[in-house]
């Protein structure tokens, strides 16, 4: 492969929308090899980004490359490279899967052999052989994700850029889906996965990037992105009978209460001595304490934290 290279470089992408900056000067890098998250909330940019990076959109100002060809220059070789699940289907519903991917290894130069058997190894990983004569328009929604899948990788990328690959699919697709993505990424392959799910990105990435309003507020490993928050460390308490939340906010080192079903939620910052504030209060008010654990910060934490300015 030569030497080594960044599998992805965004470099200043800006995009506008009238007077609506919706990407302002977003820069990161993908290394080879790696499974990058994009985060953000809805309306962020993150799909104007991927739109941007797949060459659907032109940018108003800076460039993406992949495998080192510059998208907009070298489109051709960029698209090569890489496979994209978009947001929206782009199978044919009134073709039958095994026509799709027919069709999708034909856009890629393959020959006949190679795509015929690259087809029936894709459809039989992804549990859809018994299916690949029906029409695509009798797919549930996990059937016609997993038949995307399967069109994105006819060509063996070594880039998959992936738009909320298990956005509103059942359980089961979804563990389907995850696990295809762990497994490819073990073979070397380059992920790019914007999702909405933070413990999908949690299991999944090895670094993720938040962008928010446009620009990238944070880039780092989730762990690491989760100690730079741990102020927010939490306890969480459940009791045998009904317990005043204002009871619980006056309690000396407790910044914030949330009541979550049977449970609250205390923020401290020194949960030890918010547990020892606690079972004094629990004593004097002869109440008992069912459950008690300390919570670090998750990934939705964090999340909250760089997109609500908290």
């Amino acid at each position: 492969m030569g030497k080594f290279m960044n599998a992805i470089v965004v470099e200043d992408l800006t995009k506008r929308f009238g007077n609506f900056t919706a990407v302002d000067h977003v820069n990161f890098t993908v290394e080879q090899g790696e499974l990058f998250g994009f985060l953000g909330p809805n309306g962020a940019g993150k799909t104007t980004t991927v739109r941007m990076i797949t060459g659907l959109i032109k940018p108003d100002a800076g460039r993406a490359s992949i495998m080192g060809h510059d998208v907009e220059k070298d489109g051709l070789n960029a698209k090569q490279v890489t496979g994209v699940l978009p947001e929206t289907s782009n199978a044919y519903i009134d073709l039958s899967a095994w026509q799709n991917l027919m069709l999708m290894g034909k856009l890629y130069g393959l020959e006949k052999m190679e795509r015929q058997s690259r087809a029936e190894d894709l459809l039989k990983r992804f549990d859809l052989y018994e299916k690949k004569d029906v029409a695509v328009k009798g797919f549930s929604k996990g059937m016609k994700q997993r038949l995307q899948i399967c069109m994105a990788l006819i060509s063996e990328p070594q880039v998959l850029i992936m738009d909320e690959p298990t956005s509103g699919l059942d359980v089961q697709s979804s563990r389907l889906i995850r696990s295809m993505v762990a497994d490819l990424n073990t073979k070397g392959v380059t992920f790019l996965l914007t999702t909405h799910n933070m413990e999908e990105a949690n299991q999944l990435c090895s670094r993720i990037a938040i962008i928010n309003k446009g620009k990238v507020v944070a880039i780092d490993r989730p762990e690491v992105l989760k100690r730079r928050i741990e102020s927010l460390h939490s306890v969480e308490v459940s009791f045998n009978k009904d317990v005043p939340q204002g009871d619980l906010s006056a309690l000396q080192g407790i910044e914030s209460v949330e009541k979550m079903g049977d449970k609250f939620r205390l923020y401290a910052e020194e949960p030890a001595r918010a547990i020892s504030t606690l079972v004094d209060y629990t004593r004097s008010k002869k109440v008992e304490i069912v459950s008690l654990a300390t919570i670090s910060p998750t990934l939705e934490d964090v999340f909250v934290a760089y997109t609500e300015g908290r």
